[in-house]
């Protein structure tokens, strides 16, 4: 089973920046595309960035031009960065990556546990 642990999260002041990583770990043969969600109480989870194998990158609209999502195959490891940091993105974040095959056939997704982010103003 893909275990995936976030790293990274905690209080940044408002205007701020924080990076995060998460690391897969566990019986894969390789990962597919790896992403960034977050979730506040109350409201459904969104997409932050979500990155390919070929570092093809896409970004949710509430933190595009402010986010920077990268990866390292070799590590098998997942990276966002954030700046500009707001009270309104203070939210649990979640890693996810995709399971593929050696011949790229998508068969699972995976969830770390979450890192808590909280913005103060």
């Amino acid at each position: 089973q893909v275990q995936l642990v976030e790293s990274g999260g905690g209080v940044v002041q408002a205007g701020g920046s924080l990076s995060l990583s998460c690391a897969a770990s566990g019986s894969i043969f390789r990962l597919g595309a790896m992403g960034w969600y977050r979730q506040a109480p109350g409201k459904q989870r969104e997409l932050v960035g979500v990155i390919t194998r070929g570092s093809t990158t896409n970004y949710g609209d509430s933190v595009k031009g402010r986010s920077t999502v990268s990866r390292d195959n070799a590590k098998n490891t997942v990276y966002l960065q954030m700046n500009s940091l707001k009270p309104e993105d203070t939210a649990m974040y979640y890693c996810n990556a995709d399971e593929i095959t050696g011949s790229g056939v998508r068969v699972g997704s995976h969830w770390g546990q979450g890192t808590q982010v909280t913005v103060s103003s």
